[in-house]
C-alpha cells in the first residue's frame, strides 16, 4: 500500500498569511500601516515565571489575618510633597484626545477610589480629570501640546516622557477625526488634521540638559512635586542611569508589550525590549547607584493581574502602571457591543482601530454620541474594582511566600519556565540552579 505523503503547509513559515497580506496592502496602498494597541506578537512574559510558595523552607504568613502592606512612597528623593499610594499600581498616561472625555473623568473616579494616581497622558489636564483624581501626574512631552505653568502646579507630580513602550524612539500620533473643536483648541491644531508629536524634546538632546530642565520644572513648582523620567524599554541599565544622575526621583520604565494610541505597526512589533527583560537591567543600574528604593522604579507594559503585579516587584518594580487593562476595566472590548465590533471588521476582544474614533465603548473616541454612552460613574467602579482584585491578587501571593509587605517578595522567590525567561528575568529555570548567561550547572 502506497504511503502517501504529508500535506504541505499552505504557506511558508516566513511568508505567512499575515506576511502576504500586509504586502498586498502595502504594493496597493503605498502608506504603511497605523494602528492602536499594542504588540500581538508573543514575546517572553511574566506568564513565563511562576512563585515558590513557602512551605517547610519558608513560613508563610495567614490568610487575611496577617497583615501585607501595599503601600508605596513616590518621590521620596527631593520633592517637599511625594505621593503616597495606598496600592502599588497606578494608571498610565492616556491623553484626552485619543481617549474621550467621560473615560478621562473615569480612570480619575477609579482611581481615587482605590486610592492611587493617574496621568494625563499627551494634550493637556482637563478639568475633569483634575476634579475627579485624587493624585494626578501631568505628563510632559516633546509635543507641549496643552503645556501651561498652571496646570504643572496644580499636578502632583509631572512625568517627563523620553519615550514610551510601544515606539521607543518615535512620536506619537492623532488622526483628525479624534481631533475635535476641544481638542484642537487644547493642542494648538487645525480640527480634523492628522496630528504627528515630536520625537524628542525641542529644547534639549541628552542628561546634562534633561538636568537643567528638571531643576526648571522643580523651581516652577517650588520643590514639590516629585519629577518622573519615563523611557520606553530599549537601554535601560544606561537610560535608568543617566535619569538617576539627571535628578529624577521617579523611573518609569514602559515595555513592548504598552499599548498606544496609534503609532506605525513596524514600530508595534519591532522596537524596544519585553518588559520582562528590562526590569532587572533597570533595578542593577538602581543598585549600582546606590539607589534602589530610594528612587523609585514603576514599570509598566503587559501588566493584566495580580501575578503580574507581584512578579514585577518581586523582579526590583516599586510599583507598575496599567493602561490597556483599565481601559478594559472601564468596558473596552466589551461583548455587549459585539454587533458594532463586527461592523467596524473586527470583534470585540480584538479591536485595535482605536486610533479611528469609532469606539461603541466611548471609550477611545471623540465623537459625543460614542462619548456619551459610557458613564463615568459607573465606568469608574468598574476600575476601583479591578484594582481592588488585582492589589488582593498581589497580596495573597506575597502571603504565600512569607512576605508582610509585597514590596519584600524578591527574585528568590521566582523560578522560570523557560530558558528564554530565566536569562531575562535572571531567575533560576525551574528544578534547576542554572540562569543562563550568569552561571553554569
Amino acid at each position: 500500500m502506497a504511503i502517501k505523503s504529508p500535506t504541505p503547509p499552505r504557506f511558508s513559515a516566513t511568508f505567512d498569511e499575515y506576511s502576504l497580506a500586509e504586502i498586498r496592502r502595502a504594493a496597493s496602498t503605498g502608506i504603511y500601516d497605523i494602528r492602536g494597541g499594542g504588540t500581538k506578537r508573543k514575546v517572553p512574559h511574566f506568564d513565563d515565571l511562576l512563585f515558590l510558595g513557602a512551605s517547610m523552607s519558608r513560613y508563610p504568613l495567614e490568610g487575611y489575618r496577617e497583615r501585607c502592606g501595599t503601600d508605596v512612597v513616590l518621590g521620596s528623593r527631593f520633592a517637599k510633597k511625594p505621593i503616597h499610594l495606598k496600592i502599588p499600581v497606578t494608571i498610565a498616561g492616556m491623553s484626552f484626545g485619543a481617549l474621550s472625555g467621560p473615560a478621562k473623568e473615569a480612570l480619575g473616579r477609579g482611581a481615587s477610589t482605590a486610592g492611587t494616581s493617574t496621568t494625563t497622558g499627551d494634550g493637556g489636564m482637563t478639568p475633569e480629570e483634575r476634579g475627579q483624581s485624587s493624585m494626578l501626574v501631568y505628563q510632559y512631552l516633546p509635543s507641549r501640546y496643552g503645556m501651561n505653568p498652571d496646570d504643572l502646579r496644580k499636578a502632583d507630580a509631572i512625568e517627563i516622557v523620553i519615550g514610551q513602550g510601544a515606539k521607543p524612539g518615535g512620536g506619537g500620533m492623532l488622526l483628525g477625526q479624534k481631533i475635535s473643536d476641544r481638542v484642537a483648541e487644547m493642542r494648538t491644531l487645525p480640527k480634523g488634521i492628522d496630528q504627528r508629536s515630536a520625537c524628542r524634546h525641542p529644547d534639549w538632546t541628552g542628561p546634562d540638559d534633561l538636568e537643567i530642565k528638571i531643576l526648571e520644572l522643580r523651581e516652577l513648582t517650588d520643590w514639590e512635586k516629585p519629577i518622573y523620567v519615563k523611557v520606553g524599554a530599549a537601554r535601560p541599565y544606561y537610560d535608568t542611569a543617566l535619569a538617576v544622575k539627571a535628578g529624577a526621583d521617579v523611573v518609569v520604565l514602559d515595555g513592548m508589550q504598552g499599548g498606544t494610541a496609534a503609532t506605525q505597526e513596524v514600530f508595534i512589533e519591532n522596537v524596544g525590549l519585553p518588559i520582562l527583560a528590562a526590569i532587572r537591567p533597570a533595578v542593577q543600574a538602581l543598585q549600582d547607584l546606590g539607589m534602589h528604593r530610594k528612587v523609585q522604579l514603576i514599570v509598566s507594559g503587559g501588566i493584566r493581574n495580580g501575578a503580574d503585579v507581584a512578579k514585577a516587584l518581586a523582579l526590583g518594580a516599586d510599583a507598575v502602571a496599567i493602561g490597556t487593562a483599565a481601559l478594559v476595566a472601564l468596558g473596552d472590548n466589551d461583548p455587549g457591543h459585539e454587533a458594532e465590533y463586527q461592523a467596524l471588521g473586527t470583534t470585540a476582544g480584538a479591536y485595535d482601530d482605536w486610533h479611528e474614533g469609532r469606539d461603541p465603548a466611548g471609550i477611545t473616541t471623540q465623537d459625543p454620541v460614542l462619548a456619551a454612552r459610557l458613564d463615568p460613574v459607573k465606568a469608574g467602579r468598574r476600575l476601583a474594582n479591578y484594582l481592588a482584585v488585582l492589589t488582593l491578587e498581589a497580596q495573597t501571593i506575597a502571603r504565600a511566600c512569607g512576605k508582610n509587605h509585597v514590596h519584600n517578595l524578591e527574585p528568590e522567590d521566582l523560578v522560570a519556565l523557560t530558558v528564554e525567561a530565566a536569562a531575562m528575568a535572571r531567575v533560576p529555570l525551574a528544578g534547576t540552579n542554572w540562569i543562563p548567561g550568569l552561571q553554569t550547572f
